[in-house]
C-alpha cells in the first residue's frame, strides 16, 4: 500500500468529534474501503470498539465524513472482519498530546481474493506508475497466464467491460480501484484475439482487428 503524504486537509467525522480523517475511500455503494484517522490513542480505541458493536446503542454501522464544502458523506462500515488495521505513525509531543495515525482498510487492498478473481487497489492520485501498479494487480489476481506485452490491451479490455473501475468516492491523496474479473468472458475474448493473430508475445497495443473482437463479446 502507498504511504500518503503529510496530511494537508483534515476532515471531521460527525459521530466522533475527537477524530480527524486525512483520507477516506468508499465504493459505489458507500462501503468503507480505506480510512486514515488522527486522534489520541483513547479516542482511536473508542472508535474501533464502536465499529465492532454494530446495531448496539453505542455501535457505529456507518459514520459521516464532513467535506471541505460542508457536505456530510455517509460511509458504511459493513463486516468489520473484512477490515485490517495498521498504526502508521505516533507523535508523542504535540499541542494535543500524543497522536496516532491509524489506517483501516478492506483486506483485499493487500491480498487479492483469487478464488473470486477480485481485488482492490489504493494508489496515489499523482503516481506516474498507475498502469504498472494496476497491471501487477491484474496479474496477481487473474487465474489466466498473462504476458507483459499484453498489458495495455488487457487493461483497456477490463475497463471497457467494467471489470476494472475507479471507485467513485475518495478524499485525500489516494484513489481507489476495484478489479472483478469475469474469467469466462476474459478467456473467450483473449482466445479470440490470439487465434486472430491480434495478440501475441510481441504486441503491446491492440491490433486494428482487436477492438471489433473486444466489442463482439458482451
Amino acid at each position: 500500500m502507498p504511504a500518503p503524504s503529510s496530511p494537508k486537509t483534515l476532515y471531521r467525522i460527525d459521530e466522533c468529534p475527537d477524530l480527524m480523517a486525512d483520507g477516506c475511500i468508499a465504493d459505489e455503494n458507500g462501503n468503507l474501503v480505506f480510512l486514515s484517522i488522527w486522534a489520541r490513542d483513547t479516542a482511536v480505541q473508542e472508535f474501533l470498539a464502536r465499529l465492532t458493536l454494530g446495531r448496539d446503542t453505542q455501535g457505529l454501522e456507518q459514520f459521516h465524513v464532513i467535506t471541505e464544502q460542508g457536505a456530510s458523506i455517509p460511509v458504511f462500515v459493513g463486516n468489520v472482519e473484512n477490515l485490517e488495521k495498521r498504526t502508521t505513525r505516533a507523535y508523542r509531543r504535540t499541542l494535543f498530546g500524543s497522536l496516532s495515525n491509524v489506517w483501516l482498510f478492506d483486506h483485499r487492498c493487500v491480498r487479492p481474493d483469487k478464488a473470486n478473481a477480485s481485488a482492490l487497489a489504493l494508489l496515489l492520485r499523482d503516481t506516474p506508475h498507475r498502469l504498472d501498479r494496476l497491471w501487477t494487480l491484474v496479474r496477481d489476481t487473474c487465474p489466466l497466464p498473462l504476458l507483459d506485452p499484453w498489458r495495455d490491451l488487457v487493461l483497456e479490455l477490463l475497463q471497457a467491460k467494467s471489470m476494472l473501475t475507479r471507485l467513485p468516492f475518495a478524499l485525500g491523496p489516494l484513489e481507489g480501484h476495484r478489479l472483478v474479473i469475469d474469467v469466462p468472458v476474459l478467456t473467450q475474448t483473449l482466445g479470440g484475439l490470439i487465434r486472430s493473430g491480434a495478440l501475441n508475445a510481441e504486441i503491446s497495443r491492440p491490433h486494428p482487428v482487436a477492438m471489433p473482437l473486444l466489442e463482439a463479446v458482451a
